[in-house]
């Protein structure tokens, strides 16, 4: 008999069961038992059929009946209407008569099922074609399964084989599905249904799909921007069975990696440093995919920095390159006194190009690189040597018993400066502190000579200035006579002669007054004189009263009493001249010469 044999729950199961003994025996009747779970009749085991009495347990009753001749040495039992509780070991007890009894060790496994059998293959690989089955046990003669497939639509048509015989006698019924599985299908609940025709008696089985595939990156960052010192996380999530060994890399280098479905690589105050390509490596052992992501650090500019010539000789060519680094790049612009001389938009270099510099070009330069981020500066200096250039301010002045003689020297580098007397065959440098006081700034230099007891007949003087670009030489003009007669005089004597003049003035304006109040006629009682006052002196919608006042009070300033000088109008045109009081009253001339008699006083 087959060592196992399975059935499902409701129907029925043949066993088949073939036994021997020895011909001398020659039986005339042969008898059979059945037992159940046991083969020792001693145990009293459960009768499952016996052909001697047909007294069998109560489980058995109705449902057990032997379908072989036992004449003919078969012993094939059949069990109906099954139910779990029958499921286990069934043995067969030959009974010849007699002590010719004898139970056979061999025994047969019943085991009562509810679902069909799906096999799988143990490797289902997407991209090949896989084998799927359906078997069910086919051993009841008079129920016999039907097989159909369930959730099968988009795998492949299914074939039947039918009903096959195994190696011990059993039979089943099988059912081939052919395909070929993609990523998608793994995880995919693939059923069989077993139905008994003419019977309500369905069974069905699921088996889930375990496809194997490489990975596939399905999860990633796009290009990610970032601020300086800012956090940024970047994630790769990826698609396999089995699970892939994610790695991030840069470089090259490994920066973290997992055997799992989604990694982060986490930079924390991300610098410059860190912008570049990232690539996430997913692999396993059917395959590998790998993407990248590129990480730019946005940051102000850097300190610009200045390549190029900062010493020229006039007349050179000057080329100077300022750069920088920054993200975005910047612009960059190169100022000299606030002047724009050169600019570029994102752009990490800037060239100036001076095509023939001249002294003006002198002087501090400002490179500025700017973008959203910040701003950066660096200043340079350009150094021009030229020969010295003597300035037009340069000349000679007397003052008191003193010649002084300035002489303005432009140049660079720093002139020597002399000062030569021909008419004496003398010559004077800047080291003799006694008699020359030479002071620089910036491209300036500035020599003074001073000459003590020189001013009745100053002597002619040259300036003369060198340096290794070349000689300059020029007479220093003399300042004019009257210029002379002031240092003569001295501050003293101007005064006194200014004071003579006023005197003059005053004397001369006495006798015009005098000479003026004689010849006119006298005024009415309570009428004041015409006076000349200053638009501005006037307040609009005065009283008459406080008018005549302040008039009298004026007149009074102007004759000489104490207190402020009044204002005088000189904003009055030739026409208006023209038009003014000149009997009893008071030219400018006159006003003007009063003002200085009080001043003077």
């Amino acid at each position: 008999m087959p060592s196992s044999i399975s059935a499902f729950e409701g129907t029925c199961v043949s066993i088949p069961c073939r036994f021997d003994f020895p011909d001398e025996l020659r039986p005339a009747v042969v008898h059979g038992v059945w037992y159940f779970n046991s083969p020792y009749p001693k145990n009293y085991p459960p009768v499952v059929f016996k052909s001697r009495t047909q007294v069998v347990h109560e489980s058995f009753q109705g449902r057990s009946r032997l379908l072989g001749a036992l004449g003919l040495r078969n012993c094939t039992l059949l069990l109906s209407n099954l139910s779990p509780e029958l499921g286990g070991k069934y043995y067969f007890r030959g009974d010849l008569g007699g002590y010719n009894q004898y139970t056979f060790s061999e025994h047969s496994v019943l085991d009562i099922i509810n679902t069909p059998n799906i096999m799988v293959p143990p490797e289902v690989v997407a991209g090949t074609e896989v084998e799927v089955s359906c078997m069910v046990p086919d051993n009841c003669p008079e129920m016999h399964p039907e097989l159909s497939w369930l959730g099968h639509e988009g795998l492949g048509e299914p074939a039947v084989l039918g009903r096959l015989r195994e190696d011990e006698g059993t039979w089943v019924q099988v059912s081939l599905l052919h395909f070929v599985p993609t990523r998608e299908a793994n995880g995919y609940r693939l059923g069989c249904q077993a139905s008994f025709p003419n019977t309500t008696l369905q069974f069905e089985g699921y088996a889930s799909l375990d496809v194997k595939y490489p990975p596939v990156i399905v999860e990633m960052n796009s290009s990610v921007e970032a601020i300086e010192g800012s956090h940024v996380s970047l994630l790769c999530g990826a698609d396999s069975n089995p699970p892939p060994l994610l790695t991030w890399m840069r470089d090259g280098t490994v920066l973290r990696e997992a055997v799992t479905e989604s990694l982060s690589l986490e930079l924390d105050e991300v610098t410059p440093a860190e912008d570049g390509v990232y690539a996430c490596l997913a692999e396993n052992a059917y395959g590998q995919d790998n993407r990248t992501v590129g990480l730019s650090v946005m940051y102000a500019p850097w300190k610009p920095t200045v390549n190029g010539t900062v010493v020229a000789v006039e007349g050179e060519t000057v080329s100077i390159l300022c750069s920088t680094q920054s993200n975005p790049d910047p612009i960059l612009t190169i100022f000299k006194e606030k002047q724009i001389l050169a600019t570029v938009i994102y752009e990490s270099e800037l060239q100036l190009e001076l095509p023939a510099v001249v002294p003006e070009d002198d002087g501090e330069y400002w490179c500025v690189a700017e973008n959203q981020y910040g701003q950066r500066a660096t200043a340079f200096n350009l150094s021009v040597e030229f020969a010295p250039v003597i300035l037009l301010e340069s000349h000679c002045a007397a003052a008191r018993d003193t010649v002084q003689c300035l002489c303005v020297v432009k140049a660079n580098p720093e002139p020597s400066v002399a000062f030569e007397l021909p008419s004496r065959n003398v010559t004077v440098n800047e080291t003799e502190r006694e008699f020359v006081y030479s002071e620089r700034s910036g491209l300036l230099l500035t020599s003074i000579l001073t000459l003590r007891g020189q001013a009745q007949a100053p002597p002619r003087v040259i300036c003369s200035s060198h340096n290794l670009y070349g000689t300059k030489s020029l007479e220093l003009p003399f300042q004019g006579a009257h210029r002379l007669m002031w240092a003569k005089i001295g501050p003293v004597g101007a005064v006194v002669a200014f004071a003579i003049l006023i005197a003059v003035v005053c004397y001369i304006t006495q006798t015009r007054r005098k000479k003026n109040v004689t010849e006119s006629p006298s005024f009415p009682a309570g009428d004041d004189p015409p006076v000349l006052f200053s638009s501005d002196f006037r307040i609009s919608g005065a009283p008459e009263k406080y008018e005549s006042e302040r008039r009298l009070g004026s007149e009074r300033r102007l004759l000489g009493l104490r207190g402020e000088p009044p204002e005088l109008d000189l904003s009055y045109s030739h026409a208006d001249l023209g038009k003014r009081p000149t009997k009893d009253s008071y030219t400018l001339t006159e006003e003007l010469a009063e003002y200085a008699e009080i001043r003077v006083k």
